[in-house]
């Protein structure tokens, strides 16, 4: 039986990386948990298969159990997350992963637009970090054809109106909580909320949905106004950023939402802050975490205040979350976006794209692709 000559420190690095342990492993691959420490030690070395079936388990390509050292991952957008004021760590692979796929679809998308001699989208970019705040709201606004005046639908209901907005205007807005469809690897709304590609043709939003459904409307804005200033990149959407662009964003989300003027003529100043917020919700016809983040841009509460009271609330939603699968061609419209699936159906119905890869682009079965196509738009 031949053995694969891996290099044990890639071993090591790959399985830390996957966040696995050598439990973990040792089951999956049908082994003993001191055979991985001896692998991993170099006392001995795996067969071919088992080192194939460790780098499977790992999400590393296989060739990389061979290097010499660990190759440098960065993520292939910019990153302009913060975490507690300073740089985050190294990205995790789920991230690296949901980044990969969305720039895979947009690449597609981008070919597909160039056939039909797409025309740039003339408010890409239109804007920059330096413009006035109130200005760029009202364009957004005007593009996705919603008005100033508060809005009487509930939250959910406003979220997708603006996305059917955004939608229609040419926007990519994609959805999702994890990895592709693997149910078990769940993105962590710690690590990053949001991302835009601000691509003339072609700009994508994606929206990480593991996070508070209340929170989620916020970072659709944000993600946004990025598209409108031209800014790619990956966000954590915290009050705490002081990247110039993401501390703009913040600024448009905020000003769209909950205009300044008219929320600091009712905000109280009181020790009980927390009070106020269902009031104020009602008013402005938001959720109180959308109050509470309005409150803190503007300097009424403190950024701890406002982020014991964020936990609270994405605590309360995973308490209260129900399990479920739901729809299956609902959770592919949203996780695709509905622009991107007409686009794909199109071509795979009308023989230029193979159903198989069709498939892969959509995360989908090909023998659903059929069914897909009738049920997208309802």
């Amino acid at each position: 039986m031949s053995h694969a000559l891996v290099n044990p420190k890639l071993m090591s690095w790959s399985r830390r990386r996957a966040g696995l342990s050598e439990a973990d492993l040792a089951e999956s691959i049908t082994v003993k948990a001191d055979k991985v420490l001896a692998w991993e030690s170099g006392e001995s070395k795996p067969t071919f298969r088992q080192a194939q079936q460790w780098a499977s388990l790992a999400r590393v390509p296989f060739g990389y159990l061979f290097l010499k050292e660990a190759p440098k991952e960065q993520l292939p957008l910019p990153d302009l997350r913060t975490v507690g004021g300073a740089a985050p760590a190294q990205p995790s692979t789920d991230l690296l992963d949901t980044v990969r796929e969305v720039l895979r679809k947009h690449e597609w998308y981008l070919d597909y637009l160039k056939e039909q001699e797409q025309t740039p989208l003339p408010f890409v970019g239109k804007f920059s970090s330096a413009s006035v705040v109130a200005e760029v709201v009202a364009d957004i606004r005007s593009v996705l054809g919603v008005n100033a005046a508060p809005h009487r639908q509930g939250g959910e209901e406003y979220f997708r109106q603006l996305i059917a907005g955004a939608d229609a205007a040419g926007i990519l807005v994609m959805r999702s909580g994890i990895v592709g469809t693997n149910t078990h690897r769940k993105l962590d709304v710690g690590e990053f909320r949001g991302l835009a590609i601000s691509d003339q043709l072609a700009p994508i939003v994606f929206i990480n949905i593991a996070d508070a459904p209340a929170a989620r409307l916020f970072t659709l804005i944000h993600e946004l106004a990025h598209i409108w200033i031209g800014s790619s990149g990956i966000s954590s959407v915290t009050p705490s950023s002081n990247r110039r662009d993401e501390v703009f964003c913040n600024a448009v989300a905020g000003e769209f939402l909950v205009p300044a003027a008219q929320f600091t003529a009712l905000w109280r100043e009181t020790g009980d802050w927390l009070a106020q917020l269902p009031e104020l919700a009602a008013v402005f016809h938001v959720s109180a975490l959308v109050v509470a983040r309005r409150a803190c841009d503007l300097g009424f509460i403190t950024s701890e205040a406002y982020s014991q009271y964020y936990l609270s609330e994405l605590n309360a939603y995973r308490a209260h979350k129900k399990a479920g699968r739901g729809d299956f061609y609902k959770t592919a419209s949203s996780k695709n976006s509905k622009r991107f699936s007409r686009a794909v159906l199109t071509e795979a119905l009308s023989g230029r794209l193979l159903l198989r890869d069709a498939g892969k682009l959509l995360g989908i079965q090909p023998g659903k692709i059929r069914t897909y196509a009738e049920k997208v738009d309802e």
